[in-house]
Parts: C-alpha cells; structure tokens; sequence
C-alpha cells in the first residue's frame, strides 16, 4: 500500500522542487526526512524512483504552512535532500525556492491575495530570519507570466520580489563565524562568512585556477574538488559548524575580478558540485564580502559607489543582480537589507505517493 501525499511542484528561481503544506506531512522531523528522501528518490544518482531531479538544485523541498507569529503571514522550511545519500538536511536557506512560497500559499487557500500585488512577511524557519515576498497577483490569484528574466532559466516570467532581514550569522552565529575577516588554512586565504548561507571564499588564483572555468571543467577536476573537500572539513569547526561530512554547507566559493562588467566571478560548490549559478543566500554573502575591505573577495571585486549598492554576481550562466542597502559609514557599514529579483511558475499539483512502510515504520 502507498500514502497518497498532496504536493505541488514549482520553479522557485534557478531551483525546482515539491511544496508542501506542512499538515500534510508527518510532525515528528526524522519521519518527515525520511517520507521525504522516498518520495525524491534518494539515494541513487538518477533519483530514478522518485520525484527528484537527480541534481542538488532540483532535489529541494518547501515546506509551508501559515503563521502564528505576529507580524508574519507564513513560515516556510527548506529541505534539502541529497541525491546520492540517505540524507535530509535544513541546515541552510534557499532563497530561490522562497520566491514560489507566496504563490503556493494563495494558491492553496493558506492566505488571501492583497489586490494586484501581494506582499507577504515570511519566516524561514532556517535560519529564524524574516524575508518580505512580493509578486503580481492580479484579480487574486497569482500571476505567472511577465517580463523578468533571470540567468539560469529560460524565457521570461512574472517578477518576484524578495527583501530579506536579520540574516547575518543566521546558520553559524555570526557575521564572521571565525572573529577574523581572513584566515589562512591549509595553506590558503580564506574569508568565512555567513548573511544567510555560510560560504567559504577563496581566490581562484589561490588554487591555481582562473575562476572563469566552466562548470563541466570544474565538476572533471578531480584534484581541486578534493583540495577544496579538505578545506571544508578543515573549516567547518572554525565556523562553528558540526561534522561537515553531514551537511551541504558551507558553501566554497572561488572568486575572481568580474568578467562581464559585473561586481565579481563566483563558482560554488554545493558542496561537491560546482553550481550551474549561485544560490541567493550565497550571493548575498559574497556581496556582503565585497564591500569588507580586505576580504578575499573584495581583493577581486568592483565596488559600486554609495550606500545603496547593486551587486551583480557573475556565475556561469550568467548574473544574479543583489541590491544592498547599508546604514552608517561607508568605511563602517551596517547592512541594513538585501532585495533581489527572481521568479517563480507552478508547474504541477497533484499526490506523491510513499511506501506506508516508510510512512509508518521510518
């Protein structure tokens, strides 16, 4: 016999996953990850018996369900699975998967439209941490279709607004989880830092690679996948993290000078993977960096003037666009809030259907 499991399926950025109403899925958190490792079909490379992309971008989970807090409109979890293990982790954000929460939740009756466009306050479960979501919803249902472009998805579609808050140490406590802007470890200068996803940035050059690799070249270097699988186990205590070797963060990030009139380079690893872009929270990160004088990556980065910034994040498909507003000085900033563009499409709804011996017995 199988559980029959409502969900809908979303683009939520460059990301891709089923969403739940958190009702719908166990309460007790081990059986939760393990009804939702089934139903993605880990672990197998292919994700072969299950809903899963066979990727890390497209094996993400949202999870809803309206807000007792005061102020807040919806709490959202992310869960991110992973494709070749047994595993569940919600020891990170996901910005892109965050830009279909609002439009899943009207969709599902959780909340009611607000006019042409609705503004909802979210809390990531995460992280602790608020973020404001605005998107079109003309006549009082959500709208897909629209004019936006983001690199990493094709065509063009309804823009989605999100304004994040209070996101600094989110995961690791603190700004700089290490108390220093550069640390050198294994041999290589680093700069730990944590504004929504804990990221690890190194200059390509330190590693001996451009940092304009593609992700191909750098998902088939062996030798720098393992350099860099050593430097996170090697620094994850240092950012107050617990044995790496179970988590997808802290995300390592070679950086280098920008190519394409943008801000900076970026490839990530997520964490053995190189990212076909990078994710929100990581770009947020970086560009954080950017502006630390003698940070790794404001060694490599162009700065735009004032305290209002627009970073512009090269990846390698393309750009992420992070609109940073600052208080205080400009040699003493405070980050005050970071604002960016993505969008988001429905994609399917129906049930996924689980094994009752996973559901009763996990």
């Amino acid at each position: 016999m199988q559980t029959k499991i409502p969900c809908v399926l979303m683009r939520g950025g460059t990301s891709k996953g089923p969403f739940f109403n958190a009702a719908d899925l166990p309460g007790d958190p081990e059986l939760r990850d393990q009804v939702l490792i089934a139903a993605m079909g880990s672990p197998d490379a292919r994700q072969i018996d299950g809903v899963g992309g066979a990727n890390p971008l497209t094996s993400k989970v949202a999870i809803v369900k309206p807000s007792e807090r005061d102020g807040v409109d919806l709490d959202y979890l992310f869960v991110q699975v992973v494709v070749d293990e047994p595993r569940a982790s919600i020891k990170q954000n996901c910005g892109n998967m965050l830009a279909g929460v609002g439009a899943f939740a009207v969709e599902q009756g959780m909340i009611e439209a607000r006019g042409d466009e609705t503004t909802l306050t979210v809390f990531m479960e995460n992280s602790s941490s608020l973020a404001d979501v605005t998107f079109a919803t003309p006549g009082g249902h959500p709208e897909y279709d629209g004019d936006a472009r983001i690199d990493g998805v094709p065509g063009t579609a309804s823009p989605v607004m999100t304004n994040f808050r209070g996101t600094e140490g989110s995961t690791c406590g603190a700004l700089l989880p290490t108390g220093n802007l550069v640390d050198t470890v294994n041999g290589i200068e680093v700069t730990c830092i944590d504004n929504g996803m804990p990221c690890v940035l190194f200059e390509a050059a330190a590693v001996g690679r451009t940092g304009y690799e593609s992700r191909d070249e750098l998902n088939a270097d062996t030798e720098l996948k393992e350099r860099v699988e050593e430097l996170r186990f090697a620094v994850g205590p240092m950012m107050n993290l617990e044995d790496v070797g179970s988590l997808t963060v802290p995300k390592m990030t070679l950086v280098a000078p920008p190519r394409n009139g943008g801000s900076i380079t970026t490839r990530s690893f997520i964490p053995h993977d190189c990212h076909a872009a990078i994710g929100v929270f990581a770009a947020v990160s970086v560009a954080t960096a950017c502006i630390m004088e003698g940070s790794t990556a404001s060694r490599v980065a162009v700065v735009p003037e004032g305290l209002r910034k627009m970073f512009s994040v090269e990846h390698p498909t393309g750009e992420m666009s992070v609109e940073m507003e600052f208080e205080g000085s400009a040699d003493n900033p405070v980050i005050k809030r970071a604002a960016l563009l993505r969008t988001a499409r429905r994609l399917f709804e129906g049930q996924i259907l689980v094994s009752d011996s996973v559901w009763k017995n996990a």
